[in-house]
Formats: C-alpha cells, sequence, structure tokens
C-alpha cells in the first residue's frame, strides 16, 4: 500500500476513533498543511490541531514541529497508532499540565500561575 493511502487510512481512523470517544469529526481537507487543512477537523474541539500518524515508526519531535508550524495558534496534537496497539495523543508537556491544571485533576490550588 503506497503511503498516501495509508495516511487517508490513519486518518479516517483516528476521525471515527475522535467520533467514538464523543466528538464527531472527519478526516480533513487535504491541501498543503497549515491551519485550514488539518489532518482531522473536529468541530466541539475547535481550538486543536490534529496530525495524525498512522505508523510503526518515527520521531515525535518532528511531528509535533510539524504540528506547531501548522497550527496557526491552535494546541497542537498528534494522534499515533501502531499496528496492533491503541491510540496515543502526543502533546507539548507544557500544554498538557496547562490542560490538567484546568481539569478537575488538580485537588488542591496551585501556588504558582502558569504563563
Amino acid at each position: 500500500m503506497n503511503s498516501n493511502q495509508k495516511g487517508k487510512r490513519g486518518e479516517r481512523e483516528a476521525a471515527a476513533f475522535l467520533t467514538d470517544e464523543g466528538f464527531p469529526a472527519r478526516r480533513g481537507q487535504q491541501f498543503a498543511g497549515g491551519t485550514d487543512s488539518p489532518d482531522v477537523v473536529c468541530e466541539s474541539l475547535s481550538g486543536l490541531h490534529f496530525e495524525v500518524k498512522r505508523t510503526e515508526r518515527g520521531n515525535p519531535y518532528d511531528w509535533i514541529s510539524q504540528a506547531q508550524q501548522d497550527c496557526g495558534g491552535k494546541l497542537p496534537v498528534v494522534l499515533h497508532r501502531r499496528n496492533d496497539h491503541e491510540w496515543l495523543a502526543v502533546l507539548p508537556a507544557k500544554d498538557f499540565f496547562r490542560i490538567v491544571r484546568e481539569s478537575s485533576f488538580v485537588d488542591t490550588p496551585l501556588a504558582l500561575p502558569y504563563k
């Protein structure tokens, strides 16, 4: 299978995964990268820019770099899955902690403000 077809299949799988999780999504319109053409479009998560990597090997730093270049101020998230494994969400740790601070996972108020 050529990589273009595999990429499309991975994007459809990721959209189905988001939909199954309660966030209806569809494969994006692929032009040349950028905010107007994310790999997956999810209206209910409009502040996120999804880059999809459905591959056995790769460099997550390269993937995040690509997502950051294309995100246009949205939160860059890479959805990655290998064969016979679950989907992973890869994002910069500073963004992960920003999300955690705003969630119900924090039991006590934080003493330090965040940027």
